[in-house]
């Protein structure tokens, strides 16, 4: 179990760039899921091996659903912000030590091209046995990224490139419940 209090090395707008030829190429229809993280409650991280993914919970024992959302009317969980995922390269790019990767703060971590352009809202991908859609709401960086990962990861991240490559991650929802594994691949359908 990993908590919010630490934080990656902190890298230089230099040291990040160097990593976007790698970031550039990213398959485009399959990769690898490189990581799995279940949040249980704030400020916590459990790196699992499996997970099943739920119509309703999300990712099963996740604390989504029960933290709810600023962007509701009413505070619930925004179900267009059920899981989040970021691609493995940007991560390795912002946190060369794997151990840092949890701080994100998403739940699967899939070396694929998670730009607009190749998955766009209503994308569906099969991670494992589940299908799940890529939704619209924008996955941005915040504070908590911030602080965990330095300004010039913030300023990476938020370029033009970076926006339009979604390197700080997306949204999507599960339509298909089912179990994903490290290791397995994240198709494009």
């Amino acid at each position: 179990m990993m908590t919010e209090a630490k934080q990656a090395k902190h890298l230089m707008l230099a040291q990040l760039e160097a990593g976007l030829d790698a970031i550039r190429q990213s398959p485009k229809d399959s990769g690898a899921v490189r990581l799995i993280v279940r949040r249980p409650r704030d400020g916590e991280r459990e790196v699992l091996q499996e997970a099943e993914l739920d119509l309703v919970d999300g990712l099963i024992g996740d604390s989504w659903k029960a933290r709810g959302s600023k962007r509701t009317p009413d505070g619930s969980a925004h179900p267009e912000m059920q899981i989040t995922i970021m691609n493995a390269r940007v991560i390795a790019v912002l946190a060369p030590e794997p151990q840092y990767w949890p701080l994100a703060g998403d739940q699967l971590f899939v070396d694929l091209d998670l730009s607009s352009e190749n998955v766009p809202p209503g994308t569906r991908i099969a991670f494992g046995s589940a299908v799940l859609e890529v939704t619209p709401p924008p996955h941005t960086g915040c504070k908590k990224f911030q602080a965990r990962f330095g300004d010039e990861a913030l300023k990476f991240i938020s370029t033009p490139e970076g926006r339009s490559r979604q390197m700080r991650g997306i949204h999507a929802r599960v339509i298909q419940p089912g179990t994903v594994r490290v290791g397995d691949l994240a198709k494009k359908l």
